[in-house]
């Protein structure tokens, strides 16, 4: 029986080929008489487990020598607390607020330090980026926090931008929760990135930061001992009991990246089905979105019916074709369809078809 496509935000869909293999794993793991939910996080079994996903995780988006990884829980939300508490000594950081995560992200970060709003695209209600030229950077600002891909709204920096070239020092922060593996990433441009695994990787519960190596040791007195980024980093992820079996699903999914081609066979494949779903979405009479096109997200793609009586309905038929979770999120409304690496291209060819079918029938 032909599984439905899942087009859900967050936890998400994710491949088929890793699924299977967990479920074939699931009682017994290479032989080892054990589930790996049931493993030492210290023993040899889940090590190796743990020791290949990070290989693999570096590999695939060629993180270099100076940046540690580290597998931690709390998500994304989290990160918005740790990040301050280890990187602004208590002073001073710069946000750019570009939709409804980075609002978050600045709000939470006050608890911790003075935030300064470098840019802001409030204005247009978050449907264009403000150009870095236009950022205002602080000199005293101890970091420069961008989410990278907006989930709630569908926006998406196609290309991090250059602190030094805008005079800034600072290391570039950035929240890639939600593109994360999707694409190659500008190490050279990046102090930190952080994600919550539940998009792109695998399971709720991982979140994955790669931090460079001299940011660590400046963690606040009152950072909790698990939350700091040296800790961490010095015990391999195992100050605590992380998430093995989270780890151990993002690790076969590295796997299942590798054997597609890598990380850019998987960006012009993220691309081909974002511009199908574009595409027709711009020669309809019915659908619309109103994201700027420079920088509008390949992963989330919020659309809006132009008759709000018809939303019911159309969402009552994509379930009945076997098309989930396009419900856009509460604060924006309309709908929104996640197409992370696992979405095959026949699942947004499925949504195309439907839409098309759906729009005739309303025309």
């Amino acid at each position: 029986m032909k599984r439905p496509f899942n087009f859900s935000a967050g936890p998400a869909c994710l491949p088929e080929d890793v699924l299977a293999e967990a479920a074939a794993d699931m009682l017994d793991w290479h032989g080892s008489g054990m589930s790996v939910m049931e493993m030492s996080h210290r023993g040899k079994e889940f090590v190796s487990i743990y020791e290949e996903a990070e290989s693999d995780f570096r590999e695939l988006l060629a993180v270099p020598a100076e940046f540690s990884i580290l597998f931690m829980q709390g998500g994304g939300i989290a990160e918005n607390a740790i990040v301050p508490l280890n990187l602004s000594r208590g002073e001073q950081a710069d946000y750019v607020v570009t939709g409804n995560w980075s609002e978050r992200s600045q709000k939470e970060a006050r608890k911790y330090c003075t935030v300064n709003i470098a840019a802001s695209n409030v204005s247009d209600g978050h449907t264009s980026l403000p150009a870095p030229a236009s950022w205002q950077l602080r000199p005293e600002a101890r970091y420069v926090h961008v989410c990278s891909n907006e989930t709630v709204h569908g926006i998406e920096m196609h290309e991090l931008p250059d602190l030094k070239a805008l005079g800034s020092s600072a290391p570039l922060v950035i929240d890639f929760s939600s593109h994360m593996a999707s694409r190659p990433v500008d190490w050279s441009r990046v102090g930190l990135a952080y994600g919550g695994a539940q998009k792109n990787v695998g399971p709720a519960g991982l979140t994955l930061v790669v931090v460079r190596k001299d940011l660590l040791g400046h963690a606040l007195q009152h950072c909790p001992t698990a939350f700091d980024y040296k800790i961490v980093s010095d015990s391999q992820s195992m100050y605590n009991t992380p998430p093995t079996y989270a780890i151990y699903i993002a690790g076969l999914t590295f796997k299942w990246l590798k054997r597609q081609g890598g990380i850019a066979a998987i960006e012009q494949h993220n691309i081909a089905k974002a511009e199908l779903l574009y595409n027709f979405i711009d020669n309809s009479d019915l659908y619309f979105n109103r994201v700027a096109k420079d920088c509008r997200s390949r992963m989330n793609l919020p659309f809006f019916l132009k008759q709000d009586k018809l939303n019911e309905p159309f969402l009552a038929g994509a379930k009945a074709n076997g098309l989930l979770q396009l419900k856009g999120y509460k604060t924006l409304g309309g709908m929104r369809a996640s197409i992370y690496n696992a979405m095959p291209f026949e699942g947004v060819q499925a949504l195309v078809t439907y839409m098309r079918e759906f729009e005739l029938k309303n025309a």
